[in-house]
């Protein structure tokens, strides 16, 4: 994913701050599936583009206030509020002060300018990564769907909650069964991304192939259980420590490893690998699928 892409999408939200935009129209405007597009924003900025968009209203919006006669109604409503009064809670979240006060001298306001998008390479810092080619393959998975919008939202807490609860529930443990000893490796998968849409599947599972007891694979199929299919493609692998790791990981890809490579992220689904048999400290690997544009 150029960074180029998302420079672009904040100019279209500046262009359209005032009409009935969020993030999905704003990655539509760079054809970028709206997962895809929410997920690099936070990664990049440290904010949704939800949060930006709602900073930046609220910014001219106190301009507004204090530079002309507009009642504060007409304000509320050319910057996406329904109602003064949820105008007015927003507004004193934001600025500390209400639209009335605003619109009087000294008031003091907070100032959100627009974002400028640069990447600063920085001496000294190693990231390791290997790059891999993978076969067309098949999982079995337990899978849940998360909006887009929220899954970075709340400090990252949505899939380790996912995690806990299919452990608490005991869905994992019974398709590691299906496996050989010493093969029961798992698979945290993100995706795949469906366009127009405003969420996304995560899947926790398991590789279907040879070693995989296919006699048992329809009654978990019947019991809510899903196959996915991944289709061949190159994978940049990165091994994570921790699970902290992992969004250290995602920070680094879109910071580093994209601006530096020429890589560009592929549509497909990512994942986490889960060794059965971790060696040498390995938490995880992120296997993420990448491609160069022609």
């Amino acid at each position: 994913m150029p960074l180029h892409l998302i420079q672009q999408a904040i100019s279209y939200m500046e262009e359209h701050i005032c009409e009935n935009i969020n993030y999905v129209a704003a990655a539509k405007s760079v054809h970028m599936s709206g997962y895809d597009f929410h997920r690099a924003f936070r990664f990049l900025t440290g904010m949704t583009a939800t949060e930006y968009i709602r900073n930046r209203r609220l910014t001219l919006a106190a301009q507004e206030l204090q530079s002309t006669s507009a009642p504060v109604i007409a304000i509320a409503h050319k910057y996406g509020y329904e109602s003064p009064e949820s105008f007015s809670k927003a507004f004193l979240r934001f600025h500390g002060s209400t639209p009335k006060q605003a619109q009087k001298k000294g008031a003091k306001l907070h100032l959100f300018n627009p974002l400028v998008i640069k990447i600063t390479v920085k001496g000294g810092s190693i990231m390791d990564y290997r790059m891999e080619h993978s076969k067309a393959k098949k999982y079995l998975v337990v899978q849940k769907a998360f909006l887009n919008e929220t899954l970075l939202d709340d400090n990252g807490q949505s899939i380790p909650d996912f995690w806990a609860d299919c452990h608490q529930k005991n869905l994992i443990e019974p398709m590691k069964a299906l496996r050989p000893d010493k093969k029961g490796d798992l698979y945290g998968m993100c995706g795949p991304v469906r366009e127009n849409e405003t969420h996304f599947y995560y899947g926790i599972g398991i590789l279907v192939d040879a070693d995989t007891d296919a006699d048992k694979l329809e009654e978990f199929l019947q019991n809510g259980y899903s196959i996915w299919e991944t289709q061949p493609a190159d994978y940049a692998v990165f091994q994570c420590t921790s699970v902290d790791g992992l969004g250290e990981t995602w920070d680094k890809f879109y910071k580093e490893f994209i601006p530096q490579t020429g890589y560009v992220q592929a549509d497909g689904p990512d994942y986490e690998y889960y060794p059965e048999i971790a060696k040498n400290g390995l938490f995880c690997e992120l296997w993420v699928p990448v491609y160069r544009p022609a």
